[in-house]
This record gives C-alpha cells, structure tokens and sequence, in this order.
C-alpha cells in the first residue's frame, strides 16, 4: 500500500496567516478608545469644555464682529495681543482648538446616543420583567393580607396599577401568581429627547456657519447700501457661502433717533429704512436695536450710532462742494467724542493736491485746557477740532488703509502737509493758505447696523424647544416597578401579598410606596365587600 504526499501549497498563494498580536493590540486600543470617546461622561466634559472655550469669545473683541475692536485692543496691549492673536483668542468661533472640541462633541454625542435610542425601542416593545423571588429584600417592599382568592386579589391590584398607567402582565410561577407592572419610560425618552436635540443643535450651529454670512456698515442719514460683500465695511461668510447666492436687498437710512436716561445712558436706538429690491418697490419700516427687520429668513440690525460732521468746501475758483461728511467713530460711549477723517481726493481737474480733514467731533463740545472735548452724547452744542491736509492722499497704491483715518507713513514720506486747524463751531470757516475754505455746516447721524443671514436659526430654535422639553422629563419624570405576588393564607383562608417597587429618580421613594400600599389595601377591601355583597353564583352544566 503506497501513501500520497498532500500537494505542497503554491508558493504563489501562500496559506492565510493569523492575525499578528500587533493587529490585535491596536484593535483593542481602538475599541477602547471609541468607547471612552462615547461614554455620556465624556460627552458631558467636552460639552462643559465647549462652554469654557466660548468664554474668551465674550471677553475680548472678535474679528468676526468687530475688526476696529480687535484693532483698538492692539494698541493698548502692544505685547499681550499677540500672544492672544497666536492662540487665536481673538477668532475663537473659528479657531482649530474650538473646531475640534466641537467635533469631539459632535462624535462622542452621535455614538452614545445612537445605540441608546435603539435600546429605548426594544425596551419599549419588552414586558415589564419578572418578579425577584425574594421580593421582601427590595428596600421598598412589605405585605398585605386580603380575604380574597389569590387571582382575585391580583386583579384587584392589577385595576389600582391600570388606573396608576403602569404596564400590567401577569405570569403563573412556582412560587404562585404574580404580577409586573411598569411606568415611566418617557424619562427615558426624555433624556434621549435631550441628547438629540443637543446633536440637532450642533448641526443647526454647524449649517449656520456653513451657509451663513453677515456684514456690517456704518450708514449715514440720507444714504443706504445693498447686500453685497463689496459694500460691507467688515463681513464674514461659511466655506460654502458663494457671492451670486446672496439676497437681493438695498436698504437706505433716512433718519436716526436716539434717547437717552436723564443719567445720559441710552435709552432706545430707531432708524426709520426703506428697504426693497434695486429694481423694486420701496417699503418703509422702523427698526430698533431689539427689533430688526426680518425678511426671507434675514435680519438687518441696528448695532449703535454715532455722528458725520459735515463741510462746504470752497475752492479759490468758487467750486463748492456741499454737506460732504464722513463718519466719526466714537471714542467715549459715554459722551460719544468721535475721531475720523474727510478724504476728498477729486477736487476738480484744476485742483492739483488732493485734500484730506482729520479731526475730532464733540456732540457738545466744551473747551478744557485748551483742548475741545464733549461733555454730553446728545448733539446740544456741536464743535469740531479739524486739521487739513493737502497732498497725495496714496488711494490708487494698491495698499489697503482705513477710511475713517488718514496712511500716517504718507504724512510722514512728506506726501501730505498739515495746512491748517482749528476749532469751529456750526457755521465757522477754516482759511486754507491757497484760498480754499471749510465750513463746519452742521451733522447727520449715522446707524452701525448689520445684515445677518443664518439658514439654521430656525433648527436651533426647535432644537432648544425640544432640549428644556427633554430636560423637563428627565428631571421631573420618574421610572418606576412595582411586583406583586400572591400566595395563600396560612390559615383562615384569604391571601397573602407580597408587594414591593423600584423608584429611579423623583426624589424619596418610600413616601409614594406607603401611599402606593395604602391605596392597594383599600382597593383589596372594596373588592372583598363587593365580593361578599354579591357572591358568585356557581355555574350549571
């Protein structure tokens, strides 16, 4: 008898080798790392963590809302802010720390949640469970005594429990009849309910920041601007945000009003708009700092005011240009002294050097050691400090520079020269050395407002509606079981029931299991009177 060798494996196709223990280390790490990362521990750290890093995004200046802010605050703290800047204090919101907390979140709310929703539909399909056998070991538990047969005296108990909404089944033991019964999985559904509308909520801040924009511009009486990124003074826009997408809407300011406390701190901001598309109707509307215009989803803002001192100028051929002005930004909220610049580059083709006033406004103004400052936000004595400049005003460079300030490395290059100051009031004139006079005319007010467009305002809301609402149920709602078994009396007849519960939250239990008890006892001995009262009568074959 002659043995076959097996075929020797190809060496084309080697044979499967086991798992390397390596593989299986990193497997484990990973499991255990996915389960850390979505245990609602973790969940509740990164949420807390969320908060603590919005905190900065309160304290200081934001690019996002205010870029002369965040610029005011460089000056005053030349070292601190740019070690703030390099930890991205002043862009929180889109900072990559902030990014990854919330994705943390985000991930961590999706895999503890997901699986606990699927666990609460099962639960809610699965009969209470069976009866402990030793149920007088529960905390909450003891017995009852009744007259009745043990059936009879389960039914009793299982009306009490209906009428109470527990979920009632019934089950034949060794140990006897007994009884399970059951209520309060929507706190259950309500701490899911919480946790979801958490999860909605992050998508709706999410998809805000995707596909929202906003800009902000200052407005001066009697002009107006369109929802265009061009106009905006400062804007900002998500990733997927594209320019042609914006709405369509021009909005011009024809008067501002502004009260004040008697202690000279605001009251109340209106602007009387008009708003409409370019080539559409015009409709007129007030809004106010509490009360924007809301229009196809968008809002339009009034963020603050200030004023725009303006000028006649007069050249030496006669050339008037008239009411000219410029926005003043102000330095004190409190009495609103404002600094800004004029820049008038076009004077004329027989104006060789452009002209520029930079100066200081007082809504009403006041002489203090020689120098103008105002004592009061409301415009009762309007004064202007000015300084004239005449030269290149470097506009057509290519280089960026701030409108409501002059380039000072153009008046330091020598390109503009100070050619006069002085301090006027309404009505007075400033002689420039080449014939052209300023007139200080007067002012206008202007509106700091701020065109807003967030397509998930409207999830965020539900999402908080539906997140107290979960919270309500998970705080005030309590799960509770109660068991009962029935077993005859030693001797004498009747019953004997051992009943007891399990409470998960609400607070102290064995107030509602002695109520609970004493209402069972009355349900037994109304159903044993009612028993004796009307006996059953025995059935004839």
């Amino acid at each position: 008898m002659s043995t076959v060798a097996p075929p020797r494996p190809s060496a084309a196709t080697p044979p499967p080798s086991p798992p390397s223990s390596a593989g299986r280390r990193a497997g484990a790490v990973l499991l255990r790392w996915w389960r850390r990362l979505t245990a609602m521990r973790t969940a509740i750290i990164l949420l807390f963590l969320l908060a603590l890093a919005a905190v900065p995004g309160s304290l200081l200046p934001q690019r996002s809302l205010s870029r002369t802010s965040v610029n005011r605050y460089f000056e005053e703290n030349p070292d601190l802010a740019p070690v703030l800047d390099r930890l991205y204090l002043f862009d929180v919101f889109s900072s990559p720390w902030f990014a990854a907390v919330y994705l943390l979140l985000f991930i961590s709310l999706i895999g503890c949640v997901v699986p606990r929703a699927m666990e609460h539909a099962r639960a809610l399909r699965t009969p209470p469970p069976p009866a402990p056998r030793n149920l007088l070991r529960l905390p909450d538990s003891g017995r009852l005594d009744s007259a009745l047969a043990p059936g009879a005296a389960l039914d009793a108990v299982e009306e009490e429990l209906r009428v109470r909404r527990f979920r009632v089944v019934r089950r034949e033991t060794a140990h006897g009849p007994e009884l399970s019964a059951e209520k309060g999985y929507l706190k259950e559904t309500g701490n899911l309910l919480f946790h979801l509308s958490l999860l909605a909520l992050l998508l709706g801040l999410a998809g805000g920041k995707l596909w929202g924009y906003e800009g902000s511009i200052l407005v001066t009486e009697g002009q107006g601007f369109c929802n265009t990124f061009q106009q905006y003074d400062t804007y900002s826009a998500g990733p997927l945000v594209d320019s042609a997408d914006l709405n369509s809407l021009c909005v011009d300011l024809d008067q501002f009003r502004a009260e004040y406390e008697e202690d000279l701190t605001a009251a109340s901001f209106t602007a009387d708009i008009r708003y409409g598309e370019p080539a559409g109707e015009d409709r007129a509307r007030t809004i106010g700092v509490n009360d924007p215009l809301r229009i196809d989803g968008d809002r339009v803002y009034v963020t603050g005011h200030g004023f725009s001192p303006t000028f006649t100028v007069t050249l030496p051929d006669g050339t008037a240009f008239t009411d000219v002005s410029a926005p003043f930004l102000p330095t004190d909220q409190q009495t609103l002294a404002s600094e800004g610049a004029l820049k008038l580059p076009d004077l004329g083709a027989g104006q060789e050097e452009q002209l520029a006033l930079e100066g200081f406004f007082a809504p009403t103004g006041l002489m203090q050691g020689g120098l103008l400052t105002s004592v009061d936000p409301r415009p009762l004595a309007p004064q202007v400090a000015i300084f004239a400049y005449q030269g290149y005003l470097g506009l057509d460079s290519g280089l960026p520079q701030s409108v409501y300030s002059l380039d000072a490395s153009q008046i330091e290059r020598g390109r503009l020269t100070e050619v006069g100051a002085a301090n006027l009031s309404v009505g007075e004139s400033l002689d420039l050395p080449d014939g052209t006079r300023v007139t200080f005319t007067g002012y206008k007010e202007f509106a700091a407002m701020q065109y807003s467009h967030d397509p998930g305002q409207l999830w965020v809301l539900g999402a908080s509606i539906a997140l107290l609402a979960g919270l309500l149920g998970l705080l005030l709602l309590r799960r509770e079981r109660v068991f009962a078994r029935a077993e005859p009396a030693a001797a004498g007849g009747g019953t004997v029931l051992s009943i007891a519960s399990l409470t998960r939250g609400g607070g102290e239990s064995r107030p509602r299991f002695t109520a609970l008890t004493d209402d069972l006892q009355d349900a037994l001995a109304t159903a044993a009177s009612r028993t004796a009262t009307y006996p059953e009568v025995p059935s004839r074959d």
